[in-house]
C-alpha cells in the first residue's frame, strides 16, 4: 500500500507539471483545455494516495519538527496569500490620495463635472514621437479621464509611423492632443489638467457664447493688463470657449445680439438714460447682466442714479456705505479692515460647494429689497461675516482709517455684497442674425455686486476670487457644468535661505550631526568601561 501511494504521489506531480506546461505554451493554444483535466486527475490521484497513508501522516505530525516545520509554513502561506488579496483588490479598487497643498494630481470640480455631462463618446488621441517625447505625463493624467468617465477613451499615436492620420487631423507637432466629440474636433498642446479641461469645454460646447462689457464711463477694460485691468479674467473667460469683446452702448445704440452675458464693471460715472433703456430692453428679452458697483469715494460723490435705478427695478437694494470687517480675516491677504472677507456663503448654484475664502477691498452693501420689486426678490450669494458692518461715514473712513460701528446709523451686518435674481422672459427675444426665431431663453438672469476690484488683476488670484468670478458668469450663461472649483497650479514650494543660513546647514550636516552621533558613541562606550 505504502509503494502504491508513493507512485500515486510521483504520478500526481507528473500531471500537475504537464498540466502547467500546456496551460503556458504559447504554441498550441488549443492544448491549454487539456491542462485542466490533466490537473484535476493529479489532485485526485494526490487526495487518494494521503488517504491511503493516513496513518503514516498522522504519525509524522506527532512528530515536534514537523509541527514547528507546518506552523511556518502555513504563516507563510497566509502572509502570501494576504499579499495576493491586497493586490487583486488593489487591481479592482482604485484607491489614490494627492497629499500636494493644491491637490494638483487630483482633477478638479470644474473637470469632473464637464466629465459627467458628456452624453456622448469623447475620443482623445496624442500624437507623440518615440525619439522625442516621454508619455508617462500624458498617461498619469489621462488614466484620470477615463477613470472618471465610461465615455472617455484615450489613444497614443506614433506621429512618425502613422503620418496619414497626423495629416487627417492636421497635426503640425509632437504632443498635439486631438479632441473629438460629436464629429467636433480640438487641438489641444499641453499635458496639464488645465489644457486639456479647456479643450474638452470648447469641443463640448461647441458654439461660442460672447461677454461683453461696456465701457465709456470709467469701466474695468478686459485688454488692460494694470492692477485694476480685467485681462487676467479675460484669459481665464476665453479658456472656457467664451468670446470676450468691449462694446460702447451709446454709439451702438443697443446691446448686441449675440450678447450671452453684459458686464458693468465698476463704472466712475452713471449711464447715460438711452444705455440703460438699451440694457431694459436686452433684459426683457431674456438677456443676463453683471453689474458691479464700487463704493462711492466720499459723501459728495455723484450717484449713479440712472443704473441703480434699473437695478432697484429687479429688487435690489443698493447702500450707500463701504463695508468694513473687524474679524480680522482681511489680514490674511495683507489688508485692512476695508477689505471684508467671505468665508461662507448663502445657498445659490453660483455657491453650490464652494469652499474657498474670497475678499472684496472696498465694497458696498447690495442686497434684495424688503418687498422686492415687481415681482423679483434677489438672492443673496455673497454675505460678510457677522463682525462686518456697512459704514456710513464714508469721509470718516478715508480720512482716518478708523472704524467703528455706530448703532442706527451703520448697517449691521453679516452684511450682503452680492445678490442675483432670475425672472421667465415675457417678451420678444433678441436673436443674433442666422439664429432660429423661435428660440427663447429660459429666463432673464441679474447679478449685482457691491465690487468690481475682486475680479482685478492686482485681487483675482486671491483665494476664491477668480471662480467666484467664473461661477457667477457661468450661472449667467446658463452654462451650469461649469459651475465649480477650477484645476489649481503647484504652488511654488521653494525654501529661500541667506548665506548665514546656508553656512549653518553645511556645519550642522558636515559636523555637528555626525559629531553628536560619535559623542555618543565614546560616551557609552566610557559607561561601559
Amino acid at each position: 500500500m505504502r509503494k502504491l501511494a508513493d507512485y500515486s504521489n510521483w504520478l500526481a506531480i507528473a500531471l500537475v507539471s504537464v498540466a502547467l506546461a500546456l496551460f503556458l505554451q504559447p504554441w498550441r493554444p488549443e492544448w491549454s483545455g487539456y491542462a485542466r483535466y490533466l490537473a484535476v486527475a493529479g489532485l485526485v490521484l494526490l487526495l487518494l494516495s494521503m488517504l491511503a497513508g493516513w496513518r503514516d501522516i498522522a504519525a509524522t505530525f506527532q512528530r515536534r519538527q514537523t509541527r514547528l516545520s507546518t506552523i511556518t509554513i502555513t504563516s507563510v502561506a497566509v502572509v502570501l496569500g494576504i499579499l495576493v488579496l491586497i493586490n487583486i483588490i488593489g487591481t479592482r479598487q482604485s484607491k489614490r490620495w494627492d497629499l500636494t497643498a493644491n491637490a494638483v494630481y487630483t482633477l478638479s470640480d470644474q473637470t469632473q463635472n464637464v466629465l459627467k455631462k458628456l452624453d456622448g463618446p469623447l475620443a482623445i488621441k496624442v500624437f507623440y514621437s518615440q525619439k522625442e517625447m516621454d508619455l508617462q505625463r500624458y498617461k498619469d493624467q489621462l488614466a484620470e479621464y477615463e477613470h472618471a468617465s465610461s465615455h472617455v477613451s484615450v489613444e497614443y499615436v506614433d506621429a512618425d509611423r502613422q503620418r496619414a492620420k497626423a495629416i487627417q487631423y492636421k497635426v503640425e507637432a509632437y504632443g498635439t492632443v486631438v479632441l473629438e466629440y460629436n464629429g467636433r474636433v480640438e487641438r489641444v498642446t499641453g499635458s496639464g489638467e488645465q489644457d486639456l479641461t479647456t479643450g474638452i469645454i470648447k469641443v463640448v460646447t461647441g458654439t461660442q457664447k460672447k461677454i461683453y462689457l461696456t465701457q465709456g464711463h470709467g469701466e474695468k477694460s478686459p485688454d488692460s493688463t494694470e492692477r485694476a485691468g480685467f485681462s487676467t479674467v479675460k484669459t481665464s473667460l476665453e479658456r472656457e470657449n467664451y468670446g470676450v469683446d468691449k462694446v460702447a452702448l451709446i454709439e451702438h445704440g443697443q446691446v448686441p445680439a449675440d450678447a450671452a452675458v453684459l458686464i458693468v464693471a465698476g463704472p466712475k460715472t452713471d449711464l447715460l438714460a438711452p444705455e440703460v433703456e438699451a440694457i431694459r430692453k436686452y433684459l426683457a428679452g431674456g438677456g443676463k447682466l453683471m453689474v458691479m458697483l464700487d463704493p462711492p469715494e466720499s459723501s459728495k460723490s455723484a450717484p449713479l442714479a440712472n443704473l441703480e435705478g434699473l437695478l432697484r427695478q429687479w429688487g435690489f437694494d443698493i447702500g450707500t456705505n463701504v463695508v468694513v470687517d473687524a474679524s480680522g480675516l482681511g489680514q490674511i491677504f495683507g489688508a485692512d479692515a476695508a477689505t471684508p472677507v467671505a468665508a461662507s456663503y448663502p445657498a445659490h448654484p453660483i455657491t453650490d460647494r464652494f469652499g474657498y475664502m474670497t475678499a472684496y477691498p472696498l465694497a458696498r452693501s447690495i442686497g434684495p429689497l424688503k418687498n422686492g420689486a415687481n415681482g423679483h426678490t434677489p438672492d443673496t450669494f455673497i454675505r460678510t461675516s457677522p463682525r462686518s458692518w456697512g459704514e456710513s461715514d464714508i469721509d470718516g473712513l478715508m480720512k482716518s482709517g478708523e472704524v467703528k460701528f455706530d448703532e442706527g446709523k451703520d448697517l449691521k451686518g453679516p452684511v450682503s455684497i452680492g445678490a442675483a435674481v432670475s425672472a421667465p422672459v415675457d417678451a420678444p427675444v433678441q436673436t443674433p442674425a442666422g439664429a432660429d426665431k423661435n428660440a427663447k431663453p429660459s429666463e432673464t438672469r441679474v447679478v449685482a455686486i457691491g465690487d468690481s476690484d475682486f475680479a482685478s488683476n492686482a485681487y483675482v488670484s486671491v483665494q476664491g476670487n477668480r471662480d467666484m468670478f467664473m461661477n457667477t458668469i457661468g450661472w449667467l450663461a446658463q452654462q451650469e457644468n461649469l459651475i465649480s472649483i477650477r484645476p489649481r497650479e503647484a504652488s511654488d514650494r521653494r525654501l529661500t535661505m541667506t548665506t548665514a543660513e546656508t553656512r549653518l546647514i553645511f556645519f550642522l550636516a558636515i559636523f555637528g550631526i555626525p559629531g553628536a552621533i560619535l559623542a555618543m558613541g565614546v560616551y557609552t562606550w566610557w559607561r561601559r568601561r
